[in-house]
């Protein structure tokens, strides 16, 4: 699996980088259908301090592509709960592919 990273009015980090990619590659280990990850970092001003840093994370895998997006107030959360839903929706999608 290859994972793209784009910043949007946020600094590249690899400390960001690098917590994704090592919760991404847990996914792909029980997931091995899974070809490509597209990872979104931005900044957006709010007036709660709860929310206003997004990740959005795009698979793409056979069948229709997953899409996940958390706003929460640290990069490190919203990844967590970015990395949770997809989850979710690979085990969905799991369980309707048949096996020929």
């Amino acid at each position: 699996m290859t994972i793209n990273f784009q910043y949007d009015d946020v600094k590249a980090s690899a400390r960001l980088e690098e917590l994704t990619t090592k919760k991404l590659n847990k996914i792909e280990d029980k997931y091995d259908f899974i070809i490509r990850a597209d990872v979104f970092f931005r900044k957006e001003k709010t007036s709660t301090p709860e929310t206003g840093l997004i990740c959005n994370i795009r698979l793409s895998a056979p069948g229709p592509r997953l899409f996940a997006e958390s706003n929460r107030s640290k990069f490190e959360i919203a990844i967590t709960d970015s990395v949770d839903d997809l989850e979710r929706q690979l085990e969905k999608r799991k369980s309707k592919m048949k096996t020929y």
